[in-house]
């Protein structure tokens, strides 16, 4: 329950305010806390300040608007001091799929200098085994006067606490989901699951640093792996001349059997990044996480190698692609088969016009902006001109077309919504 009115507010530093950053700083702004987002992007931190959001998220601007109004939430670029941080920032992978760990490394240095002892420092990264360490090292040999060791006044506390969230859903699954907690040391977890339990209504699963990390990773591996299924199922039925969409229908009245449906590939920044984690931590005993992230990664060559050859026979080829999210009825783009098929379908048809309709967007990713066949279309006006529908992401948009509009179209439908 949040502080009562005579109580204080705790004061939480959140570091990185993107797509689960923000919404945290928001719900916990609104459940009881005082709040400072911290971000690199002034444009971002202005925008916040002004009680307006930088991305699409349902239900998130409201909130944010009302805890800026209220002046228990504000951004800045520079870190704070607070008695809580959770540190939100990106964990990518480098060339080879290595996990790069430079943004928490940078977040523990700006964070160190500020310590006073008695801290609680929460990575909510989704991360390699071991990266809670890591932050923990990071900020110790910065700061030689702090110590982990617990009952000490210079002690300094560090948890895991992953992100377990939908994107389209973030606002009701903070508040929603059981939650993940991972003690490094002394009662950081206890600490930990005593700031969440402002907002979180789910069942706190107590653990230690490393298996929470590993968790996340296995709940997106797990994912991951299902889909390729699914995907490989698809190729295959192809080949065959078998409707997948229905063949994995009757699989699933299999009281057992629940077969996920196949796409266009696997995007994100979690389902598609995730499992390398697994596989750079462990190469020689990952062998069947490997194979489906290669599934999943061979999928968007799969859809232009059926297509090409279709538009190469047109001459100035006009192609409806629809959307570029890597899910439906979002604006993330993160990870995207969508965005790569469309940035390869302009390299290989350089005299083609591909209409990209993205309605949740306002403007193309720069690489494809600078692309001259390639423009920001509205759905109407793409399926009317184009000689080819390829349908990526199945946003409510599209699955509301009229079909008649169709007929006489080349359709590919990568997500089984037009039959």
């Amino acid at each position: 329950m949040p502080p009562t009115a005579t109580s204080q507010r705790p004061s939480v530093a959140v570091i990185g305010l993107g797509y689960i950053g923000l919404p945290t700083a928001a719900v916990l702004a609104s459940s009881g806390a005082e709040v400072v987002g911290v971000d690199i992007n002034a444009d971002a931190v202005a925008t916040i300040n002004a009680g307006q959001v930088p991305f699409v998220e349902p239900d998130m601007a409201t909130t944010v608007a009302g805890v800026v109004s209220q002046g228990y939430l504000r951004a800045t670029t520079e870190t704070p001091h607070a008695d809580n941080y959770i540190v939100a920032v990106p964990t990518p992978f480098k060339d080879g799929h290595e996990p790069d760990l430079s943004y928490i490394e940078t977040a523990g240095k700006q964070i160190a200098p500020l310590l006073e002892g008695n801290e609680l420092i929460i990575l909510e990264s989704t991360s390699p085994p071991g990266a809670t360490e890591f932050l923990a090292e990071t900020i110790i040999n910065a700061r030689p006067d702090l110590t982990l060791k617990p009952g000490s006044a210079q002690t300094v506390y560090f948890a895991h606490c992953p992100e377990r969230v939908l994107p389209g859903r973030i606002m009701i699954e903070l508040r929603t989901n059981d939650r993940i907690v991972g003690t490094l040391n002394g009662n950081a977890g206890e600490r930990a699951r005593d700031l969440y339990e402002l907002f979180c209504e789910g069942e706190f699963l107590m653990t230690d640093a490393r298996t929470a990390e590993m968790a996340k990773l296995t709940e997106n591996a797990y994912r991951d792996v299902n889909i390729a299924f699914a995907n490989e199922l698809s190729v295959i039925s192809d080949g065959l001349d078998i409707n997948v969409w229905e063949l994995i229908k009757l699989a699933n009245h299999h009281p057992r059997v629940n077969i996920l449906q196949p796409g266009p590939g696997v995007g994100g920044h979690c389902i598609a990044v995730d499992p390398w984690f697994i596989v750079s931590t462990a190469p020689e005993q990952s062998s069947l996480i490997r194979t489906a992230r290669e599934v999943n990664d061979s999928k968007p060559g799969y859809v232009l190698d059926k297509l090409l050859p279709q538009a190469r026979r047109i001459q100035d080829v006009q192609i409806a692609a629809l959307g570029l999210a890597f899910k439906p009825n979002i604006d993330d783009l993160r990870e995207s088969p969508a965005r790569q098929i469309v940035g390869q379908l302009a390299d290989a048809l350089p005299e083609a016009n591909i209409m990209a309709v993205e309605p949740n967007i306002d403007s193309l990713p720069a690489e494809l902006e600078e692309r001259d066949n390639v423009a920001l279309t509205e759905v109407n006006e793409a399926i009317r001109t184009a000689d080819i529908v390829l349908l990526l992401v199945d946003h409510n948009e599209f699955t509301r077309i009229d079909r008649t509009l169709l007929t006489q179209k080349i359709v590919h439908d990568t997500r089984g919504v037009w039959g």
